[in-house]
């Protein structure tokens, strides 16, 4: 008798039934379970074949059942692979894809609220104060040069620019060693006056060039005022009764689809490290105060940081929500600080 995906889905309704109640589970309990659509005799069949495998006890004749040990550690040894292949699936995102980092956020957000079975939120990193670590000019066509800005971090932002004359070849490999002998390594903030005017000085006829391209390096750098929050697990709220009412959902909802007011909760990650836990009023956001929202920050390099987020009802599990972040940042600073020294030797 093999354990197919029916069986192993109704083993998995067992135990976490059995984890929350602590009494044994039956057959009725079980079909109210909305992703399995069984009779109760279906299922009952099914609990007979999961007891004569040695994954579930009756403990009476007339009781339901529990999870047996060999039950348990099954359970256990499948989740532990689900975790690892979750975590190496964001680890080689990390390390393959780190010019793609909103499909990573988006990763993270989804993973998050699905461990937690809360609502959840990343902010993307901000540049505002990273160094600038090359910027590579490059012909599109006769009109166009594209711009790839690289900061510290390995993040890579790319910019079209668009010229009224045409740069040839030996130009534009002229241009590259000017702008980057003057601006690698230093941040926004230090390409002042005096480093744009002496530039454009020895840049001569194509000054004009090396302002737009200024221009598109500051715009990249810059997004303190144009923080990137991803989402995930707003329908979460639903699940539980204090939060569920018509008026707090809408209202919850529509805070999640306001970015901007989410940005003015997670902050910049910079006044605040480490996690925080907001219990109802404490929450700045007027319609979270009867939730409680718990953030962290991590850091992709000197100046890059984000936040993350957990929203959650009053009585949320704060010791599972607080170690999921707290994992999450030590492997999100684990991966970026081990592929940056990959890449360095």
């Amino acid at each position: 008798m093999q354990l197919d995906d029916r069986k192993w889905t109704i083993l998995k309704a067992i135990i976490k039934t059995y984890l929350e109640t602590g009494e044994p589970v039956g057959s009725r309990t079980i079909s109210k379970y909305a992703d399995l659509n069984l009779s109760s005799a279906t299922i009952r069949n099914e609990m007979s074949d999961l007891e004569e495998m040695g994954y579930i006890l009756q403990p009476h004749t007339s009781a339901g059942r529990i999870p047996s040990d060999a039950g348990y550690r099954l359970y256990v040894d499948r989740m532990m692979e689900e975790k690892d292949r979750e975590v190496t699936e964001m680890k080689e995102m990390m390390i393959q894809r780190q010019d793609k980092m909103e499909l990573l956020l988006k990763q993270l957000a989804t993973v998050l609220a699905k461990n937690t079975n809360y609502a959840a939120m990343i902010s993307g990193p901000q540049f505002h104060r990273t160094k600038l670590k090359f910027i590579q000019l490059s012909i599109v066509t006769e009109s166009q040069i594209l711009a790839v800005i690289v900061t510290e971090g390995n993040v890579v932002k790319n910019k079209i620019i668009r010229l009224e004359h045409g740069l040839d070849q030996k130009t534009i490999l002229e241009l590259n060693i000017l702008l980057n002998s003057a601006l690698n390594g230093l941040t926004i903030e230090q390409i002042n006056l005096a480093t744009i005017a002496k530039l454009k000085e020895q840049a001569g006829i194509h000054s004009e060039v090396v302002n737009r391209v200024l221009d598109a390096v500051a715009e990249s750098v810059q997004s303190e005022d144009e923080v990137e929050i991803y989402t995930s697990g707003a329908t979460n709220i639903f699940k539980y009764p204090e939060l569920s009412t018509s008026e707090k959902a809408s209202e919850l909802i529509h805070t999640f689809e306001d970015k901007e007011g989410l940005a003015g909760l997670i902050g910049t990650g910079e006044e605040e490290t480490g996690i925080q836990v907001y219990i109802g009023q404490e929450s700045p956001l007027p319609s979270m105060q009867d939730c409680s929202v718990v953030t962290a920050t991590y850091e992709l390099g000197e100046g890059m940081y984000g936040r993350i987020g957990v929203i959650g009802p009053k009585r949320m599990d704060y010791d599972k929500v607080v170690g999921t972040l707290r994992t999450l940042m030590i492997q999100l600073d684990e991966i970026f600080h081990r592929d940056k020294k990959d890449k360095e030797e």
